[in-house]
Formats: structure tokens, C-alpha cells, sequence
């Protein structure tokens, strides 16, 4: 991959979507990590208005110093760049309050982590609408349209997804190219929604490199009989996981009434 071609690519697509929809700019969240890293700094090579915005919620320290020290030096390259901080925790925990209580952990867990994510996108549309700003995703491929690994209406909800089409190793490329931070390039990959130290690799069950893999010999239409140990298993996983999260990937089901019905 040309890494220079790609991100001159994507930022043009960038600046002339926003010309096009009368919009002044964008807004990125923010997290410490790659995705919202690169998404950001091609945002801000637009030279269009670009708000970065920080909304920790019970963040873990080394997130958010790699998140500031990144907003830092993308304030020191480009002069359209600003921030801002909104602390998340406090309605996130009166959230918890009033939540109805369950005696299955692991769901209530997982349900909370998709909260996070959901405060997070309601606070990105607030700033895109008092700012006319547009929300610009940060999800890869291998995220996106392969284990569907974001929450539903939650950093999925966006208004465009620049890097939606590069695998997880061509934004880590584009990373280089744009000279991210080296603490965010070599930090492990994590949404950071469960308040520990969990990775993505660990809730996968997989790394990204091998997810690339199972979904390049995925979409070429190959089965698990033509795999064995560890391949196996990572095709297992993607495939499993590929198919359960369909509905995050396709449109949503419209039930259609024959015409004949509304006479």
C-alpha cells in the first residue's frame, strides 16, 4: 500500500464531502488508540474545523495521557485543530442508579460497556449539532464489515467512516506515515469500555493480523474443512463472529406492506 497516495485520497474525500454538505468540519472522540488517532489527524490535514473530543468515562490513565499528548501534537501541526473535555463518569454512574438490576453479571457488564459507547456518540451528535460539524467514525474493516466488533448506535453511529476501508495493519501504515505518536503505535489495541485492562485481542480471542487473515479467506469463499490447529480456531472465531454481528452490517429490516393491504 501507498501510505502517502491513501491519506492524500482520504483527505481529499474528506474535504469534499464536507464542501458538498455545506459543512464546516468534524468531530473525532477521541481514545488514545490508533483508529481514532489516524482518523483525527486526516481529518485535520482537510485544513476543515476538526474537534477533538475527550469523554472519558473511568479511563484508565495511560488512555488518556496517549489521547491529550496526540491532541497536543496534532494543536501544534495544524491551526484548525481544537478540543474539548467531557467527563462522562458522573452521568454514567446515574445511569447505573437507575438502571434496572439483574442477577446476570456478564450481561449487565456487557450492557454498561455498550452504554459507555452510546453516551459517548449522544455527546458527539451534541457538539457536531452546536458546532455544524459532521461525527467522523473510527472504525477499520476488519471491525466494520468483518467481526463487527463497535456497539450498535454507539461508535457505530457516525455520519462517515474515513478508514472503514483500510484493515487493521494498513491504518497502523497510514499511522507511520502520519507520524502518530509512538506510545499510541505500540500500545494494544483495547475500546477501553470495561474499566480494566481487558484488549481487543482478548475479547476476540484473536489477534488483528489473524482476523485479516480469516476474513481475506472468508470472503474468497473458503470453509473451516480447509484448516486445521490455530488457523482453524481463528477462522472459527471470525466466522462465528462475522455471522452473529450481520445485523450491526446490514441496513436495517423494513417490514414492507403489499400495496393491496393499505387500499
Amino acid at each position: 500500500m501507498n501510505a502517502e497516495k491513501v491519506t492524500n485520497h482520504i483527505v481529499n474525500w474528506l474535504k469534499n464531502y464536507a464542501n458538498h454538505a455545506n459543512i464546516k468540519g468534524f468531530v473525532v472522540g477521541i481514545s488514545g488508540g490508533i483508529d481514532s488517532a489516524v482518523t483525527s489527524t486526516l481529518c485535520a490535514k482537510t485544513g476543515l474545523q476538526t474537534l477533538c473530543l475527550e469523554m472519558p468515562i473511568h479511563q484508565a490513565k495511560n488512555q488518556v495521557t496517549r489521547g491529550q499528548e496526540h491532541i497536543a501534537q496534532l494543536k501544534n501541526k495544524h491551526h484548525n485543530v481544537s478540543s474539548n473535555l467531557v467527563d462522562l463518569t458522573t452521568p454514567f454512574e446515574a445511569f447505573k442508579t437507575i438502571a434496572p438490576k439483574t442477577n446476570d453479571l456478564d450481561k449487565v457488564n456487557l450492557s454498561l460497556a455498550n452504554t459507555r459507547a452510546r453516551l459517548r456518540m449522544t455527546t458527539l451528535y451534541y457538539f457536531a449539532g452546536i458546532e455544524g460539524l459532521l461525527v467522523a467514525g473510527t472504525g477499520n474493516k476488519v471491525e466494520d464489515f468483518g467481526v463487527g466488533f463497535y456497539t450498535k448506535y454507539g461508535d457505530g453511529g457516525v455520519d462517515i467512516s474515513p478508514i472503514a476501508d483500510l484493515l487493521k495493519s494498513e491504518v497502523y501504515a497510514i499511522a507511520e506515515f502520519l507520524g502518530v505518536t509512538t506510545a499510541i503505535q505500540n500500545a494494544a489495541p483495547t475500546d477501553g469500555l470495561f474499566g480494566d485492562s481487558r484488549t481487543d485481542e482478548d475479547q476476540l480471542g484473536a489477534s488483528y493480523d489473524e482476523l485479516e487473515w480469516a476474513m481475506k479467506n472468508y470472503d474468497a469463499g473458503k470453509s473451516v474443512n480447509g484448516f486445521k490447529g490455530r488457523e482453524l480456531e481463528v477462522f472459527t472465531i471470525y466466522t462465528k463472529l462475522h455471522k452473529a454481528n450481520l445485523h450491526k452490517m446490514n441496513p436495517i429490516p423494513v417490514c414492507e406492506i403489499p400495496e393491496e393491504l393499505k387500499q
